[in-house]
């Protein structure tokens, strides 16, 4: 039995061998996931979705701020589509999977403040489908 440390990794390499051969839209203008270094001893991981809908509903300024505001042993990437499609910019924190909906880069402190470093995730804004 894996323990969670070991999961998480999992996880991540499942999600970047997944990406390696799903076609992006045209429309998306970074190379998202597979050009970044994911820190696999990191004890947790936000990923900010990055495809079209989420881009267009802001997820590139959510991505800055969670960049901007570092939190030690947390790794923050750009991933592809999440697949809620409709709901974001969607965020989501591994190894826990807490799903994030609609995130604004003003709320970005408020979710590394109560849930990365305190450890309670912000209830008014998980996605609805996962609680």
């Amino acid at each position: 039995m894996r323990g969670a440390h070991s999961d998480y990794r999992y996880q991540l390499q499942a999600y970047a061998a997944y990406n390696r051969f799903k076609p992006m839209s045209s429309n998306t203008a970074i190379n998202l996931s597979l050009s970044q270094s994911i820190d696999t001893t990191a004890s947790k991981c936000v990923m900010v979705c990055q495809n079209r809908t989420c881009r267009k509903q802001g997820a590139a300024k959510v991505l800055a701020a969670f960049q901007q505001a570092p939190v030690a042993d947390i790794t923050v990437i750009g991933s592809s589509c999440l697949g809620k499609c409709g709901n974001g910019p969607m965020v989501v924190v591994l190894p826990e999977q807490t799903w994030y909906c609609r995130v604004q880069p003003a709320e970005v402190p408020t979710v590394v403040e109560r849930h990365l470093r305190g450890g309670h995730p912000v209830k008014a804004m998980l996605y609805p489908h996962t609680t």
